[in-house]
């Protein structure tokens, strides 16, 4: 009787280790599946910095820069973030010359380019740190 019921368990335990790694398999391929893989080598465009699943709001881990680029709360925004620390229009992102300016929109809580407050049109360079509400970027300029 005794035998019977240790060849159950064994076999129970066999049955749950395997759903355990296959769980594990499974959230592994979701991840890996979820990484975009568009080709962003010949662009220029903000990285995101800060981890997706912490950020209680929807965002993307990359945007392409147009030569006006708008971002804000706002629905208007070529990049709209709802994080409620950012303006409705927080900043703006000019190409001029073949370089990119940032220029804060007289938000609230400003705009940060590698730490510091801009109060003027700052021109970018490529691995700048902007930095709006809760959220990171890193500016990425491969042309």
């Amino acid at each position: 009787m005794y035998n019977i019921f240790s060849l159950i368990f064994k076999y129970i335990f066999i049955v749950i280790i395997y759903l355990f790694i296959l769980s594990i398999i499974r959230l592994i391929y979701l991840d890996i599946r979820g990484i975009d893989t568009t080709s962003l080598d010949h662009s220029i465009y903000l990285k995101l910095i800060n981890r997706k699943d912490t950020l209680p709001f929807k965002i993307q881990e990359y945007y392409t820069l147009k030569d006006i680029t708008n971002l804000g709360r706002a629905n208007n925004n070529e990049i709209i973030i709802k994080d409620p620390y950012v303006s409705k229009n927080h900043l703006k992102l000019v190409k001029d010359e073949g370089n990119y300016y940032l220029e804060d929109l007289n938000s609230a809580n400003g705009t940060y380019v590698n730490g510091d407050r801009i109060m003027d049109v700052v021109k970018l360079k490529n691995g700048d740190r902007i930095r709006v509400g809760q959220v990171e970027f890193l500016y990425v300029n491969r042309e």
